[in-house]
């Protein structure tokens, strides 16, 4: 049986951040990032896990690295999305938008790896979400720091390209709190007219 395969925005995200945040670092780790792994989708999981592994190593970089690569997740999954379904989401009131930016963001974390999926709930002001098989947060030692700011800022970030202006925070990662999942909460409000969403 062949081995689950990891998301390629999911790589590709990740590539392009350290090319932006570490660019002197890039070529080392494109030992596991290979460009034809990019390319073919074949990076699997043990060249995935080694990278996260000396991204954890660069503690200054490392948010910096996962948060920017959560951005261009979320882009490139919201401009994936038909321009005329983008344009209409925006339309909605706030409420019924947050709804559909979250299932938005769903659909992000389940193509980043097979085994990966956010359960959402949402009451009022705030959206609540369970995390399962965070790829990020799997690892022998507890971390002192929550480790799944990938998912954190990509679901932030798919809200405010729909005009949802988004303050979240980890609850509890599974590197550090133990557990099934990672947990996190999101108050959501309207963003101002001036502020840049999905076109």
């Amino acid at each position: 049986m062949s081995e689950p395969r990891i998301g390629r925005f999911l790589v590709a995200s990740l590539h392009q951040a350290i090319a932006e945040v570490l660019p002197d670092r890039l070529e080392f780790y494109e030992n596991w990032l290979s460009v034809s792994g990019l390319r073919e989708g074949t990076i699997g999981l043990a060249p995935f896990h080694a990278v996260l592994s000396f991204l954890r190593s660069e503690p200054d970089a490392y948010p910096q690295v996962v948060n920017k690569a959560g951005q261009y997740a979320a882009e490139w999954t919201v401009n994936g999305l038909p321009g005329l379904e983008r344009r209409v989401l925006r339309t909605l009131p706030l409420r019924l938008r947050t709804r559909a930016a979250l299932r938005t963001a769903r659909s992000l974390v389940r193509a980043t790896y097979p085994g990966s999926r956010a359960i959402m709930r949402i009451h009022k002001e705030t959206a609540s979400i369970d995390l399962r098989g965070s790829l990020f947060c799997e690892v022998r030692a507890a971390s002192v720091h929550p480790l799944c700011g990938f998912y954190a800022a990509a679901i932030a970030h798919v809200l405010h390209l729909f005009s949802v202006r988004a303050a979240g925070r980890v609850v509890g990662c599974r590197a550090w709190v133990g557990g099934p999942g990672c947990l996190m909460s999101v108050v959501v409000r309207e963003a101002p007219a001036s502020e840049p969403a999905a076109a």
